[in-house]
């Protein structure tokens, strides 16, 4: 897993190049884009929900930190395209943070007000699935470098075991 460090933030920037063994890529990004699912195989969701303001859906989304850290949220607005590149079908999901006033932070977590992703999946050309991930988001407050070092090296590969889990659990839900 690639780590890019941009010095100006001094902060992560993720880049994910993995592959799901007999995930397709649509359910893949079914899997991907059913927050009511995502709630029974990601552990650290604590709430997740999507509702409608002002005519735009925002997704509003509280992660579970380990102790002693305050847990974080995001609200954040999201899109999901099916695109046809040189005859490929590629799914493209981008979300971004937004900042929505029907939504104020909550006294005890921190809000993450600055989160980027994008993730594209296609075809591995047999029964699976490739994903691309960037994603970015600032944390806020203190994060140790036990917990980065973490997240990079574990936390990242851990997610997408489970979601490929969730894949194979999800094909038999539906």
């Amino acid at each position: 897993f690639p780590i890019l460090f941009p010095q100006q933030s001094g902060l992560y920037e993720y880049k994910i190049f993995g592959g799901l063994a007999d995930c397709p890529p649509k359910l893949c990004l079914d899997v991907y884009m059913d927050l009511d699912f995502r709630k029974q195989w990601d552990q650290y969701v604590k709430e997740l929900y999507e509702k409608t303001y002002d005519g735009e859906k925002v997704i509003y989304w509280e992660v579970k930190y380990p102790f002693p850290l305050s847990n974080r949220d995001y609200v954040y607005i999201r899109e999901c395209r099916e695109m046809d590149v040189d005859g490929r079908k590629i799914w493209v999901v981008l979300a971004q943070s937004v900042s929505v006033p029907q939504c104020p932070e909550k006294p005890g977590i921190i809000r993450v007000k600055s989160y980027k992703q994008s993730l594209a999946i296609e075809s591995d050309g047999k029964t699976g699935s490739k994903v691309y991930m960037y994603y970015f988001d600032n944390p806020g407050g203190m994060i140790p470098s036990w917990l980065v070092n973490w997240a990079a090296k574990s936390g990242v590969p851990a997610f997408l075991k489970d979601m490929q889990k969730a894949c194979c659990s999800y094909s038999k839900s539906t």
